[in-house]
């Protein structure tokens, strides 16, 4: 059984003829298609140059120009399919694969955001600390808690299942399409549409899901970062691409587009659709520059670990961008947990052991990881505050040497005694301070700085984050 076709046998005529332009509606949609397409395209570079020229928190902002990418991408692919209207499902299709790419981004800026917090740099970490609580609605009859080990795995993997399906889902969409049995007009069990529909929003539902579950768990971690903006930013436009396209699909249906000597109704119902978006990327490329402002990343009291950038970080801001090996690594990571949980691996059902892992770096001792993870929690007691049990732990480590760095961070201690001197990061009241650790000697209370007043700069000072 073939979808029948929705395209006109006439051939369209071309934006420019031997007598001139005629301007007529078709020619004037191209021309406000285009134009709009190339101003979206000229906002978003301004905005991934500023990203770029002041990459100071890659992890971070690697993420931000991926989701960046959203409004071009849109605005480019749709002014293709309204100007090749034939080939309208193939352009669309491939424009919806990106939408997994931005949730997916936006999942991996959230986890840093909310790691930017912690001494140790690990999501792990905040989630360790979080209580037994209750899924949102409409799961709000079980609850959760985030400390197991299974549960970063595959709250993760919820988003970036979707990165994996919506492409295969593309791909199958447009051979579908290719041998006649997409049949989108139709809807029809008879035809692929349905079934891959069905898929997509099973997906989808997870990945919005997941990212709504993450936000609860982390609200208070990502006060003053603009989180409602960011996610807004991305399902408005996913919210206007829908629904103006079912808009137009009803009146299509209903008789009030018409179709002209070239233009099917269908094609005139699409091409109204994709010059719309067009128009409105122009508008979320400057709301997305708002929202993903890259002052975020330069200003030192929001964004404390920073780095200095030149020509080369430049290079390396574009690369890792388009670079999604931690797409692929965060997904490998997630189903080689799952194995290992079904394989009743060690460590992968209960939170002691694997946060011990997580935590405490190899080049300690096991036995000083022990007291120093029963120190973290406090499970020993007769501690007053949490710099007594960081200052314990910090001298219960020091056999192993430094805690983050294996070389004292340049400009920030001077170095008048013999012996190997280290240096660990701890907490205390004041904030985050580095403490000189001499080998076998625990702390040196008159090395003791504070930090990021006067921290150290460079990337060896930050190597444990990057």
């Amino acid at each position: 059984m073939s979808c029948p076709s929705d395209n006109s046998t006439a051939v369209d005529d071309e934006f420019w003829s031997s007598d001139g332009i005629h301007w007529d509606a078709h020619r004037i949609g191209w021309a406000v298609a285009g134009g709009c397409a190339i101003l979206t395209v000229l906002i978003t570079l301004f905005t991934l140059t500023m990203h770029a020229t002041r990459y100071k928190h890659p992890p971070a902002q690697r993420q931000v120009m991926r989701v960046l990418l959203m409004p071009p991408v849109y605005a480019v692919v749709s002014f293709f399919s309204y100007r090749y209207y034939k080939s309208y499902e193939y352009y669309i299709l491939a424009e919806t694969a990106y939408e997994a790419i931005t949730l997916s981004a936006f999942l991996m800026l959230l986890m840093e955001l909310v790691s930017m917090g912690t001494i140790d740099l690990q999501i792990k970490s905040v989630l360790a600390e979080k209580d037994k609580m209750k899924f949102p609605f409409p799961f709000g009859f079980w609850r959760f808690r985030a400390s197991k080990p299974y549960f970063w795995h595959a709250l993760s993997f919820s988003v970036m299942q979707y990165v994996v399906l919506r492409p295969l889902i593309s791909i199958i969409g447009i051979i579908c399409e290719y041998y006649g049995v997409l049949c989108p007009e139709e809807y029809s069990i008879h035809f692929a549409e349905v079934y891959l529909d069905a898929v997509d929003f099973v997906s989808i539902s997870v990945a919005l899901y997941g990212l709504i579950v993450f936000y609860v768990l982390c609200k208070d971690e990502l006060k003053g970062k603009k989180p409602l903006n960011k996610f807004l930013a991305i399902k408005l436009i996913v919210f206007f691409t829908f629904y103006q396209s079912f808009l137009f699909s009803i009146l299509q249906s209903h008789g009030v587009i018409k179709g002209t000597a070239m233009w099917t109704a269908t094609n005139v119902s699409d091409g109204l659709s994709a010059l719309c978006t067009c128009v409105e990327m122009v508008f979320f490329s400057v709301y997305m520059g708002w929202a993903y402002n890259w002052t975020d990343y330069t200003d030192p009291e929001k964004n404390p670990y920073q780095r200095d950038t030149n020509f080369r970080t430049y290079l390396q801001a574009i690369w890792d961008t388009i670079n999604l090996s931690d797409f692929c690594s965060e997904i490998y990571l997630a189903c080689k947990f799952f194995v290992d949980y079904a394989r009743g691996k060690p460590g992968t059902r209960s939170g002691a052991t694997k946060l011990q892992k997580t935590f405490m770096p190899h080049t300690i001792p096991e036995e000083s990881q022990e007291m120093g993870m029963i120190a973290s929690y406090n499970a020993g007691g007769g501690y007053d505050n949490e710099y007594e049990q960081d200052k314990h732990k910090l001298q219960n480590n020091t056999k192993g040497g430094t805690i983050f760095s294996s070389s004292k961070p340049s400009g920030l201690l001077e170095d008048n005694d013999s012996g190997d001197d280290t240096y660990a990061p701890i907490r205390s009241p004041e904030g985050t301070a580095y403490s000189r650790v001499r080998e076998g000697h625990g702390r040196d209370e008159s090395a003791f700085e504070p930090w990021p007043q006067e921290r150290p700069t460079g990337q060896e000072a930050h190597r444990h984050q990057f």
